[in-house]
């Protein structure tokens, strides 16, 4: 469902560490909104609802809302350095367009609810 590379764990397991926050786990989801018409959202929570799907990947309680499960299927997360920093990248490939930011998406059959704002 979610591949989370090496790297991309690594810095994860790392931010979780330096929180010091016991239960903290990785929710990944997705909200309509966004250039391309989806955003991606990820970030650390405790608090679990009922239509959540839990998944165990590298290691990491990563934490699924039931409706951005279609859309995340297959998507690959990596942590990439550079003379700039680092940050993380998304892989979508249910993404048929993306934004230059890289944090929006739509799909084949759903194009969200794009904002007139830029990225």
């Amino acid at each position: 469902m979610v591949n989370i590379s090496e790297s991309a764990g690594a810095k994860i397991q790392e931010m979780l560490a330096a929180e010091e926050i016991p239960n903290l786990f990785l929710r990944i989801g997705v909200n309509e909104g966004g250039c391309s018409g989806f955003s991606y959202g990820m970030g650390f929570d405790d608090d679990l609802h009922s239509d959540d799907k839990e998944l165990d990947i590298r290691g990491l309680k990563v934490v699924v809302d039931g409706q951005s499960l279609k859309y995340l299927n297959g998507v690959e997360i990596d942590w990439k350095e550079s003379a700039m920093g680092g940050g993380f990248t998304i892989h979508n490939p249910n993404a048929t367009a993306t934004c230059g930011c890289g944090s929006s998406f739509r799909t084949a059959t759903e194009a969200g609810n794009p904002a007139a704002e830029p990225c």
